[in-house]
C-alpha cells in the first residue's frame, strides 16, 4: 500500500507538484491524498485540482484561535487516511501540539543546507556570507524553527556572480530531486530517526546530493 501524503502549502506549490509528478508513475510507494492550504488562492490548490487531488482551505481567521485552527487541520489528516504530512511553502508556524501529533511523521523543505540559514531570505545570506556551496535539506519537524533530524540535503556551488534570484532557481531544481528523495526513503521503510540524526538502510540511494552549476 503506498503510504498517504498530506500536503500542507501557502503559496505556488513547486514541491508539491515535484511530489505529484513523482507519485504519477505506479512503482512509487507515495500519493498525495489531501492538499490543505491556509490561502484560498494558493496556486497550488490548483496544480492538485488538475489531477483530482482533494484540497482543503482552512483559513486562520475562520477559526477562534491557533489550536482550533490546527484541530481542524489534524481531522482532515486523520480523515483522509494521511500517513506523512510534508510541508511544502506552508508559510505559518506550527504549535508544539502539531508537532508532538505528528512526531517523525512530519517533514519540511528549506532552502539552505541547515543548519546554516535558518528562517527567511536564505540565498541573499549565502551569498553575503561567501559560502561556496548553498543548497536544501529535507527533515523532520521539531518545535524550533528549521530544525529537526536531517533526511536528505542537495547541495549547489555559488557562483561568484550569483544574485538571490539565480541561486534561488539553482537550488530550487535540487529542491524538486530532494523532496521526493526523502518521501521515496521514508515510504520504503527506510529511514530510521535516532536523537537528532537519520539513518537511511539498504541500496545505493544517496541521501546527499551534490549538483554542479548547469
Amino acid at each position: 500500500m503506498r503510504l498517504r501524503l498530506g500536503v500542507l502549502i501557502s503559496g505556488r506549490g513547486s514541491n508539491l507538484q515535484a511530489l505529484i509528478d513523482a507519485a504519477s508513475d505506479p512503482t512509487y510507494p507515495a500519493e498525495v491524498a489531501l492538499v490543505i492550504s491556509n490561502k484560498p488562492d494558493a496556486a497550488g490548490l490548483d496544480r492538485a485540482r488538475a489531477v483530482g487531488i482533494a484540497t482543503l482551505v482552512l483559513k486562520p481567521k475562520d477559526f477562534a484561535d491557533k489550536a482550533a485552527h490546527e484541530a481542524a487541520m489534524i481531522a482532515a489528516l486523520e480523515n483522509a487516511g494521511v500517513g506523512l504530512v510534508c510541508l511544502a511553502g506552508y508559510m505559518r508556524l506550527l504549535s508544539p501540539v502539531f508537532v508532538q501529533a505528528w512526531h517523525n511523521r512530519l517533514i519540511n523543505i528549506h532552502p539552505s543546507l541547515l543548519p546554516a540559514f535558518p528562517g527567511l531570505d536564505t540565498h541573499a545570506k549565502a551569498i553575503e556570507s561567501g559560502v561556496r556551496f548553498h543548497g536544501c535539506t529535507v527533515h523532520f519537524v521539531r518545535v524550533e524553527m528549521d530544525t529537526g533530524p536531517i533526511i536528505v540535503q542537495a547541495a549547489v556551488p555559488v557562483s561568484d556572480d550569483d544574485t538571490p534570484d539565480t541561486l534561488a532557481d539553482r537550488v530550487l531544481i535540487q529542491e524538486h530531486r530532494a523532496y521526493p528523495l526523502a518521501v521515496r526513503l521514508i515510504a520504503e521503510q527506510r529511514v530510521t530517526v535516532g536523537g537528532n540524526r537519520v539513518s537511511v538502510r539498504g541500496g545505493t540511494m544517496p541521501n546527499t546530493v551534490i549538483a554542479p552549476i548547469p
